[in-house]
């Protein structure tokens, strides 16, 4: 083979190497950009749908803050909550109305992520709703606000109402009914809202103190951007 020939083919494998890396490069650029559009869908869906939960707990017309960015993370080890909790705080002209917060329990036959609702002015429940489970159809997702009205027993309910010892189902001694063939769902949801309720008890004003300082900081740092 020539000189010339080898360098033809040399020259020709060149050109598809680079044919190759370029159409390589604006397929990786297709897919990453494909990807954050995607995840960008799936976090406003994802927001949208938590507001659509957390307004069935307290309407919307009851605060005029964006509670999106009140989110807060609540470490299990500083609350002493069975796991980590987010915390979402509802303000009408910068004064608390309803903290919210998103938790988390095991003590079910599965998963169970519950909304918890309480309001500032005097620690009752404003309400609670499931937005996760992995119970059984039929028996435990009676928790589920469209499956049945179990879970509208806990509005307006405290500490106070009824008291602690109060704070379990029937089966147990409480005021709380159970499911038929179902004790241990219900139990995980009553326990874990009673939880939240002793946490509030002794830091519910501090923790909101807390989520309209760091609120305070960063619409501060975004004036001054």
């Amino acid at each position: 083979m020539s000189g010339d020939n080898k360098r033809k083919i040399l020259e020709a494998m060149q050109k598809s190497a680079l044919s190759l890396a370029f159409f390589a490069f604006v397929s990786a650029i297709f897919v990453v950009g494909t990807h954050n559009l995607v995840q960008h869908r799936i976090a406003t869906n994802d927001k949208m749908l938590l507001l659509k939960n957390i307004n069935q707990i307290i309407p919307a017309t009851r605060y005029d803050n964006n509670l999106v960015e009140t989110q807060f993370l609540l470490k299990a080890q500083q609350s002493g909550l069975e796991n980590d909790a987010l915390v979402f705080l509802a303000s009408k002209q910068g004064k608390p109305v309803t903290t919210i917060f998103e938790i988390t329990t095991l003590r079910g036959y599965g998963v169970i992520t519950l909304l918890i609702g309480i309001n500032a002015k005097d620690q009752t429940l404003a309400g609670v709703r499931v937005v996760r489970h992995t119970e059984t159809p039929g028996l435990g997702d009676k928790i589920e606000i469209k499956k049945s009205d179990w879970i509208l027993g806990f509005d307006g309910k405290s500490l106070q109402n009824p008291s602690p010892s109060g704070w379990f189902v029937k089966k147990d001694g409480g005021v709380f009914d159970q499911f038929t063939g179902a004790t241990i769902t219900p139990r995980a949801v009553v326990n874990t809202v009673k939880s939240v309720l002793l946490y509030a008890k002794d830091h519910l004003h501090e923790l909101n103190q807390q989520i309209l300082e760091q609120l305070s900081e960063h619409s501060s740092k975004e004036r001054t951007r």
